[in-house]
């Protein structure tokens, strides 16, 4: 990676894969050593909800909400080709796609290789992240592939808005074909819980700090504070879904490159079909490549909590959805390199200027 695209990522997303598998160990260990800690944090639940867990996702989520401006979607209807194309891939393609692709893996390719009912369970999570669309870290994708910043935030703007009527349904509708157990209650408290409350936290946060302070002290001065605390809680959140999750791990450790097959693969396809569809469409590169960022990287706290919520942080669909995480920084940064490469397929000049 450049020295400037290095400027462009902070040091903790950069090597946010390494973190991920000193977590990994960290909490392997602990649970095989130190059992006693994770049944101890395993008491403190509420309707399902780890209560150490849920307080760890807030910190992750909230501080991403307040970066999304809404005032921003006002203007959507000036320049919408690259917001439907969003919004097409996002939702209508990728929820799909990822559990076709997740299901030809686990279940016919390496049938051999995973038992069916913890298939079913790495399913669950596939279904998990197929269903949340990245919201933060695209800030980050989007600056290095020097997409339009405006733009940008009107795609993730609306994403957030659709995350509140789609992911639900679409993510009832897939696990009910897998012909997983739906406890309709506690999906939509975790969808309360961790998008609608922090959502509507972050807004609150942004209007009065704005208010108060001014837009130029809320950017340069006020989030800077929080630059690291989504990751440092993504860390300690790992390091407890770990300790719950040792014995799997220790059982199967084969499953965690397995897992990860159809998830690169499937980062790979969605990136194409919404950078494409701009090409085809003719939008300029710097919507185009925020388009195919988005579809392809995934809102991994909010799957994360999701299935903790729903099936227990010891849980294999947890551990799912934790691959996900792992895979996340490198394969996007092999998609920024590409979408970098190939700027030569659009034309000059800008949609929304």
């Amino acid at each position: 990676m450049s020295k400037k695209q290095n400027k462009g990522i902070g040091f903790f997303e950069r090597y946010l894969t390494l973190w991920v598998i000193l977590c990994m160990v960290a909490g392997v260990l602990i649970g095989k050593f130190l059992p006693a800690i994770p049944d101890l944090l395993g008491k403190f639940e509420y309707a399902q909800v780890s209560i150490p867990i849920a307080i760890l996702i807030w910190l992750m989520i909230y501080p991403m909400m307040m970066k999304v401006d809404f005032a921003s979607i006002k203007n959507v209807g000036k320049n919408p080709k690259g917001l439907y194309i969003t919004w097409v891939t996002n939702w209508l393609i990728k929820p799909f796609t990822m559990f076709g692709i997740a299901w030809f893996f686990f279940y016919v390719v390496f049938k051999a290789l995973i038992p069916a009912e913890l298939a079913k369970d790495y399913l669950a999570g596939a279904i998990l992240l197929g269903a949340a669309p990245c919201t933060a870290m695209v800030f980050v994708w989007s600056h290095l592939t020097k997409g339009s910043p405006a733009y940008t935030v009107v795609q993730v703007a609306t994403n957030n808005l659709i995350i509140l009527l789609a992911f639900t349904p679409i993510v009832a509708f897939l696990l009910g074909v897998s012909g997983i157990s739906i406890p309709w209650d506690t999906l939509i408290f975790s969808v309360v819980l961790f998008v609608a409350i922090p959502l509507t936290a972050g807004i609150a946060t942004r209007v009065l700090m704005i208010r108060k302070k001014g837009q130029h002290y809320f950017e340069k001065q006020f989030i800077p504070k929080f630059n690291n605390i989504t990751i440092i809680g993504l860390l300690f959140t790992l390091v407890i879904i770990f300790s719950f999750q040792g014995e799997v791990i220790l059982q199967n450790p084969l499953h965690i490159g397995l897992i990860a097959v159809p998830f690169i693969l499937q980062t790979f396809l969605i990136f194409f079909i919404a950078y494409i569809a701009g090409m085809l469409f003719k939008l300029p590169h710097d919507i185009a490549a925020p388009a195919g960022m988005i579809g392809a990287s995934n809102f991994f706290e909010l799957a994360v909590a999701v299935a903790i919520s729903l099936f227990g942080a010891a849980s294999p669909v947890a551990l799912a959805t934790i691959v996900g995480v792992l895979v996340e920084v490198p394969v996007m940064l092999a998609l920024v390199r590409t979408a970098n490469r190939t700027h030569h397929w659009f034309k000059k000049g800008s949609q929304h200027e």
